[in-house]
């Protein structure tokens, strides 16, 4: 199977260059706008889960599938989505992506019921999927290899600061208005990307011949969802729960039909036995480590913030602003850094770093020293994250051709999705069961309609010492050291898991930036199979 890329216009004249360049600039800004709009509506709603139940009557159900409906559409179909913007036009499925997305922001804002929210929130997801992937495979069909590296790293850097913005704004508009207001800004940001969209991004597709792989886009979905939505529902049903056992089941089985198909298929979604190549591999599971790490801290420093230190939501938000400061332009800096040093050594230093700023966390997070107790850490996650995210995405771009920039954008975001939650899965589930244990004997106590709501979390804790008055004093403190205790592990737990994956770096293949030898290399690699 040989795949052509699409040609560019070669720019002779210095006038056109110029303008060329300035075009080129103008798309970056478009795609890193897009990008925020549906990273931010992530972690948007969840600052007004209170005011959703009160205003809507949400259960507690309800309010989990308003979070998890948009994550688990947005997972599910990337990779099939990718691969369409490849096929019939990456522009065009941009545009209607965020039109779709404009209208099920604004239809979220005027809605009266739970069961809709939800709905509209499932079809934002949708929407997204055909925005995010795209938004990358725009960019590296757009620029050229020696700028490659650093619009990369950009759109890698808000990626990541993207939720923290997201959650810092929401925050805000929250402490200041009702809920329905959440929606504005991504609503905004949907608008201003749509409009410089339609006015510099170019259009773009595959030029190979071969029909679309369907039912590897169907079992891409259907494994995809079903593991993503197990892994949401566990913590929360229970992993022997039925429902939580038929998700695994069916996202196990559509992994392993997934995985025979391709290998069988003319032309597949993507053909897997490009895992071989140790670069792609890495970057996949450095991205997946990685966003595992970061989302389980956001959600750990937030509890931190909020529960132990007192902080009201927008000023807990703002406590994560030092880490999206730094992230940012060593995002941007990373793919240089990878061309200089390698990017073996590159991200492993990020992911040592990134386990060092967990590890500070866990052993200088203080009750009497408070937020700045945790500054250090803070900073040193932002390092970490910065010089591991923008090298890792170039690995995994720069190991299929230009024509299959869709699915490489798609398997990127795939990986950063489903280590995301994997990430809060995991590590928050660790939190809360030693939570429960260091806080069972003060649970025993008190009367049972008091204990029940104590050992379940620390919001329950908070809640039955305000009741109690002054004699929740004792509770209270007894509580955020459980919880700080607690937090211990799962931040050591997130330590090592960055530690291995830097040591896994250091075993893959060391690629860099610009190195056109091993790109043609990985394009021969491509064809072969």
């Amino acid at each position: 199977m040989t795949i052509q890329a699409t040609s560019k216009p070669d720019l002779n004249e210095p006038a056109e260059a110029m303008a060329d360049a300035r075009q080129r600039r103008l798309i970056l800004i478009a795609m890193c706008v897009a990008l925020t709009a549906v990273i931010a509506s992530v972690s948007g709603l969840n600052v007004a889960q209170q005011a959703l139940a009160v205003d809507l009557g949400a259960s507690g159900s309800q309010l989990l599938w308003i979070i998890n409906g948009y994550t688990v559409a947005l997972a599910a179909l990337l990779m099939p989505v990718g691969a369409i913007g490849d096929k019939w036009g990456r522009k065009p499925v941009l545009l209607i992506g965020l039109a779709l997305f404009v209208f099920a922001c604004a239809a979220s804002a005027l809605v009266a019921t739970a069961s809709a929210l939800i709905a509209l929130r499932v079809v934002a997801g949708i929407a997204a999927a055909m925005i995010m992937p795209v938004t990358l495979s725009v960019i590296t069909t757009s620029f050229p290899p020696e700028e490659r590296g650093k619009a990369v790293g950009t759109w890698a850097g808000v990626a990541g600061a993207g939720g923290i913005v997201g959650l810092f704004v929401s925050a805000a508009i929250i402490d200041n208005a009702t809920w329905p207001w959440l929606f504005a800004f991504p609503i905004a940001l949907a608008l201003v990307a749509g409009a410089m969209s339609l006015a510099v991004v170019p259009r773009s597709r595959e030029a190979s011949a071969g029909q679309f792989d369907v039912a590897g886009s169907l079992l891409s979905v259907a494994a995809v969802g079903g593991l993503i939505l197990a892994i949401h529902e566990g913590p929360e049903r229970g992993w022997s729960n039925p429902f939580t056992l038929a998700a695994l089941t069916v996202g196990v089985l559509a992994s392993l039909l997934f995985v025979v198909v391709e290998l069988q298929s003319d032309n597949p979604l993507i053909d897997v036995r490009l895992f071989r190549n140790r670069a792609l591999l890495s970057g996949t599971t450095n991205l997946l480590v990685a966003f595992g790490v970061m989302f389980a801290m956001f959600l750990i420093l937030i509890q931190l913030l909020q529960a132990i230190f007192g902080y009201s939501a927008l000023r807990a938000a703002s406590g994560l602003l030092p880490m999206a400061i730094v992230m940012m332009p060593i995002s941007t800096a990373g793919p240089a850094i990878a061309k200089r040093i390698g990017y073996r050594i590159t991200v492993a230093i990020g992911m040592t770093t990134l386990a060092g700023g967990a590890i500070l966390i866990a052993i200088l997070a203080d009750l009497d020293s408070g937020y700045t107790s945790i500054v250090p850490g803070l900073m040193l996650l932002g390092v970490g994250l910065g010089l591991v995210m923008s090298p890792s995405t170039e690995a995994i771009t720069g190991s299929l051709p230009e024509a299959k920039q869709g699915v490489a954008s798609a398997l990127n975001d795939t990986a950063r999705e489903f280590g995301g939650a994997v990430g809060i899965a995991l590590f928050a589930s660790v939190l809360n069961a030693k939570y429960r244990s260091n806080i069972g004997d003060v649970a025993e106590t008190l009367p049972s309609e008091l204990a029940e709501p104590v050992e379940d979390g620390i919001g329950g804790a908070l809640q039955v010492a305000a009741q109690m008055g002054p004699d929740g004093a004792g509770l209270l403190e007894s509580a955020r050291q459980a919880w700080l205790d607690g937090m211990q592990p799962a931040l050591f737990m997130c330590a090592a898991a960055a530690a291995l994956a830097g040591l896994y770096a250091l075993w893959s293949r060391d690629v860099s930036v610009g190195d056109t030898a091993v790109h043609a290399e990985m394009m021969g690699e491509f064809e072969s199979v």
